[in-house]
């Protein structure tokens, strides 16, 4: 049986304070975060981002998730189109799906050649190791779902009319492709779980139990993620506040166009 959301907004809250503090750390300390979601259609990357960032300050912590590549984007270094967008110092990156579409996607789906798929396999490690090493604080995350699960989740996104625009033809030709996919994230994983940028993997069956998970284990790798908050002067005014003065705008009745 699924997480309850009382009990799930019950044990997320002291996280959140936790996320909070830690991203006061961040811009303390001039901290540079950026977290990978991936995982199959459907698996929850967008529910967990959401539980990461919710409370956070959007101008210190962006979600990118890029479309396919322009044409000239095509020609490019691969790593290129991503390297804008990772943080400066005390920001947080939370990437969409990242630059492992060319293992994944890219790879199953036939966008990518397998000697681009192999030219990646071999640099990603290399091409994270800069990323590291120059001090960014990585994390890789795979929220992994079974097939069942994800044939329930793309029923839902078909019968509800608010998730129907989740539903894209690629996500469809995928269903017939769950093998190939499976073989493809082992490969991945194989060639690219290394000691300076490891994989996390978890169980997304249960989606609120999967963002609580993913959280706790972001917060307990973040090296010290407590920081008091500014202390601010917030003196009385002295005298009772204003009532702002307006019209009221009343709705208009039998609207012909």
């Amino acid at each position: 049986m699924g997480m309850k959301r009382e009990a799930y907004e019950e044990a997320l809250k002291p996280l959140t304070f936790e996320l909070v503090s830690m991203a006061r750390w961040a811009k303390a300390t001039g901290a540079r975060i950026v977290v990978l979601f991936e995982g199959r259609d459907t698996a929850g990357k967008g529910g967990a981002i959401t539980a990461v960032r919710e409370k956070l300050n959007p101008r210190q912590c962006r979600t990118v998730a890029l479309s396919k590549p322009t044409e000239a984007e095509t020609t490019q270094w691969y790593f290129q189109r991503y390297v804008p967008y990772l943080p400066a110092a005390g920001e947080i990156v939370l990437f969409d799906r990242s630059w492992y579409n060319r293992a994944g996607v890219e790879k199953v789906m036939g966008y990518a050649s397998p000697a681009q798929v192999e030219a990646f396999l071999k640099a990603a490690p290399a091409f994270e190791k800069l990323l590291v090493d120059d001090g960014i604080l990585l994390f890789k995350y795979w929220l992994a779902a079974d097939q069942a699960e994800q044939e329930a989740r793309l029923k839902e996104r078909l019968e509800d009319p608010l998730k129907r625009w989740k539903l894209s033809p690629i996500d469809l030709a995928a269903r017939e492709k769950y093998d190939d996919y499976t073989k493809a994230r082992e490969a991945m994983l194989k060639a690219t779980h290394t000691n300076h940028a490891p994989w996390t993997i978890v169980d997304f069956n249960d989606q609120r139990r999967g963002r609580l998970t993913l959280v706790r284990d972001l917060l307990s790798r973040i090296p010290d993620t407590h920081a008091e908050p500014d202390a601010i002067d917030f003196p009385d005014l002295g005298r009772e506040p204003a009532k702002e003065k307006f019209k009221v705008l009343k709705p208009i009745a039998n609207w012909e166009g």
